[in-house]
């Protein structure tokens, strides 16, 4: 009765058991896998959004197939902070959509043929793997090495591409090693997907959380040496996820780009989903970012400081390099899988952390721990954690 793409095992893994277990318990848990930004105690302009929700222009049904152009002017105008003049983008370049993940269906359902490949680099989110199934696409990964800083194995991407590869895919940041795209190697990439004929694609939905400056750092949206789509939305950058605001960003050679928006206005038009209220109230949504992302880096840079406070006191347990992003990763001993580790931690400790392996990490030894949770909770959810793993490793 059902399609193979979606012959998931549904399961529940052991983790998802004793998660369910312990909620059900009605004990304590210290959440250190928080990723909801609008349950962590952050403070909104309600008013002013509640208010851009109620335009009169919603009530009016005029559909455009890439989007209301207010709302790619007000995506538009992000990127121009970020860009050069001469790079600014053109809004008719813009194509919104409600989440990354429907940006994602686009482009896959523009480039691939059903068994075509993405080349998606390991460790990021366990998303795309889902995305791919419901879009009959296969996904080969490419390694990110961790040697004083992430990097992409050049090497190992080049022997994964076949005549099967239509995109190649970057998380800039990635999530979680929070590691961007290099300048050097971007100009590899470029010449690879140049090669093979693919496009780039970049997922770029923590790029305004940089935790080197107070300014985000440079994005893909001007790269114009191949086919590229950047992508991102709201949800991160905004701290609105439930609002669903994403969009992708054609740029690259013309003759590459014009076509692609073409057959891209035709999937958009096929699918018209995203509302009028929230593409009428995209500028104010999209302002409320000078807000939220002061709020969250000092969080970030709190924890993370709190993070190395802790650490320094022991032996056992360090963190990698990160640059970005809302998370960082644990490195811990290995004395079993990060899954059953994950599980030690959540009963007998009442904290919730993320195995690595959610993340495709190709070995055990790794945690990865969210960096926007209260400050005092955190700090208290990691002195158990480290002292869980110091009674473990006794």
């Amino acid at each position: 009765m059902f399609s193979r793409r979606t012959s998931w095992d549904l399961a529940p893994t052991a983790f998802a058991r004793a998660l369910a277990e312990h909620r059900s318990s009605g004990r304590e848990l210290l959440d250190l896998s928080a990723s909801n930004p609008t349950r962590i105690g952050l403070h909104f302009n309600d008013s002013e959004i509640l208010r851009a929700l109620s335009s009169p222009g919603a009530l009016e049904y005029a559909p455009d197939t890439k989007g209301l152009l207010s709302a790619r002017r007000a995506v538009a105008a992000y990127y121009a902070e970020r860009l050069p003049h001469s790079a600014k983008p053109n809004p008719d370049s813009i194509i919104l959509t409600t989440s990354t993940s429907e940006a994602y269906s686009f482009i896959f359902r523009l480039l691939c043929n059903p068994g075509d490949e993405v080349l998606v680099p390991a460790p990021s989110y366990p998303l795309f793997e889902f995305l791919a199934d419901l879009q009959d696409v296969k996904l080969r990964s490419y390694p990110l090495l961790y040697d004083h800083g992430w990097h992409i194995d050049l090497h190992s991407l080049k022997q994964a591409i076949t005549a099967q590869s239509r995109a190649l895919m970057v998380v800039n940041p990635n999530n979680p090693t929070g590691s961007y795209v290099q300048a050097k190697e971007l100009g590899e990439l470029n010449h690879i997907c140049a090669a093979n004929h693919i496009a780039l694609v970049s997922d770029e939905v923590f790029l305004d959380y940089d935790h080197r400056s107070q300014t985000a750092s440079p994005t893909l949206a001007a790269n114009q040496e191949v086919l590229t789509f950047t992508l991102s939305g709201i949800s991160k950058i905004c701290a609105l996820p439930q609002m669903k605001l994403a969009w992708l960003l054609a740029s690259g050679p013309s003759h590459e780009v014009q076509p692609a928006l073409e057959r891209l206005e035709v999937i958009a038009d096929t699918y018209l989903s995203m509302n009028a209220p929230i593409q009428w109230a995209a500028p104010v949504l999209l302002a409320e970012r000078d807000s939220i992302r002061p709020q969250l880096m000092q969080r970030i840079h709190e924890n993370l400081a709190e993070l190395d406070r802790q650490l320094s006191q022991q032996t056992l347990c360090s963190r990698l390099e990160i640059k970005a992003g809302w998370y960082a990763i644990l490195r811990v001993p290995v004395t079993s899988s990060d899954e059953d580790l994950a599980i030690k931690l959540l009963r007998d400790c009442s904290v919730l952390v993320h195995p690595g392996h959610f993340y495709n990490f190709a070995a055990d030894g790794f945690l990865v721990l969210s960096l926007i949770p209260p400050a005092a909770e955190f700090a208290e959810a990691l002195r158990r954690v480290l002292s869980c793993i110091a009674v473990y490793c006794g």
